[in-house]
């Protein structure tokens, strides 16, 4: 059963404040890895991360290709660190798409006027600490 913490709801949704965003990590159908900062990311409900993709380069292209995830977030000053893996789908339009833009930090937002951004939804299957004990599991 996966059930996102309280805990991590409030460190995610405010990493890019305390200068330690989420790094998602994607792979094509080949296997081209893509590693990138998610300052957008965001605890979306208790089984859910999601995110603002505004870039629309690798991670889009390779998530439409194969929607396995990963992410990590560390913050060393609270000794704190998580890394989720799960599924990935796109919203380019539709409720989703709106109530992921409606919670978007404004700093990440802010940078995209026009609004033609992605919203990104991660069900997520894994949580394990960085180091790799498993805290919760799909059944």
């Amino acid at each position: 059963m996966i059930s996102l913490t309280d805990e991590m709801q409030e460190l995610i949704n405010n990493s890019l404040a305390n200068g330690t965003p989420c790094i998602l990590a994607t792979a094509s159908l080949k296997g081209e890895p893509s590693v990138s900062f998610r300052g957008s990311l965001m605890v979306f409900d208790t089984e859910h991360l999601a995110y603002w993709d505004r870039s629309h380069r690798a991670a889009i292209e390779h998530i439409r290709e194969n929607p396995k995830v990963a992410v990590m977030f560390r913050d060393p000053a609270r000794k704190k660190g998580w890394r989720f893996f799960g599924e990935a789908t796109l919203h380019e339009d539709g409720a989703i798409r709106q109530q992921v833009m409606e919670r978007v930090v404004e700093r990440e937002l802010g940078m995209d006027p026009e609004r033609k951004g992605v919203a990104v939804l991660i069900k997520v299957n894994k949580v394990t600490t960085t180091g790799g004990q498993v805290l919760q599991e799909r059944g």
